[in-house]
């Protein structure tokens, strides 16, 4: 029984480290300034791209540029917090029922 159980936790921490490699292939995008800010995170919530439009580089759109910045990052890291939490959460059930719990 116990052995049983090991291996079961062993199994379900494999499909945790699964979990969340195939997160780290998930791009999410969250935008700002009707799309002059981009920014693209990977579902672990790594920063993969940021992407400009022109017309914020000007000297007087600073204060703009970084207001739109925060809010892009922001908007595409709470999307891949959501997939992160459920994939985490198909994981789990999927390992509880395993257990016979």
């Amino acid at each position: 029984m116990f052995g049983d159980m090991l291996s079961k936790l062993q199994e379900a921490q494999q499909k945790m480290q699964e979990g969340k490699q195939k997160l780290g292939s998930v791009i999410i995008d969250g935008d700002a300034g009707n799309g002059l800010v981009k920014v693209s995170v990977t579902g672990n919530r790594e920063v993969k791209a940021i992407s400009i439009n022109n017309q914020l580089m000007a000297p007087d759109k600073k204060e703009e540029l970084e207001d739109l910045l925060i809010t892009a990052l922001n908007r595409a890291l709470t999307k891949a917090e959501q997939a992160f939490d459920d994939e985490m959460k198909g994981l789990a059930g999927g390992m509880l029922g395993g257990l016979g719990l």
